[in-house]
């Protein structure tokens, strides 16, 4: 019978150091506008949880709606624009 420890260098080609690559930075950083137009609607939805929301609230939310629905389109624009480059 093999040990775990035994196969365990062959499981993991590289230690992970706790620290996200330049590309992945990269990556969060051109999803950024999406992410925070996400943050901005689920402010927007927790917001009314507990209540009927408002008219002003409908608003709000249609607004992070289409914010989040821009931020989609610009992102996957720039992946196309960048695929065919």
């Amino acid at each position: 019978m093999k040990s775990i420890a035994a196969l365990q260098a062959a499981v993991t080609a590289a230690p992970f150091d706790g620290e996200p690559s330049d590309a992945e930075l990269d990556a969060i950083e051109t999803e950024m506008p999406l992410i925070l137009a996400d943050v901005d609607l689920l402010d927007a939805q927790i917001m009314t949880i507990d209540r009927t929301p408002t008219e002003l609230d409908e608003r709000r939310i249609r607004r992070a709606r289409r914010r989040v629905l821009a931020a989609r389109r610009d992102l996957a624009n720039t992946s196309a624009a960048g695929a065919v480059a």
